[in-house]
């Protein structure tokens, strides 16, 4: 079993985006982070899948969030 790093955002229309950092383009919504995260995981299977391997190394690291003032 991997473990992904997900950003969960809220939209404008209150739905909950997540977006997981170690695979570019994949993403999914929700209306209740439970939801949200369900969904999360099966876009998580259906990218692996179409990669065609279960287990793929990837090559981005998560490090962190950090907010900035401007």
């Amino acid at each position: 079993m991997r473990e992904f790093t997900v950003v969960i955002e809220k939209d404008e229309d209150g739905w909950f985006v997540s977006t997981v950092v170690e695979l570019p383009g994949c993403h999914s919504q929700g209306r209740t982070l439970d939801e949200l995260m369900e969904r999360t995981r099966e876009a998580i299977a259906a990218y692996l899948e179409a990669l065609g391997e279960e287990e793929t190394e990837t090559p981005i690291e998560f490090v962190g969030v950090q907010k900035v003032k401007v």
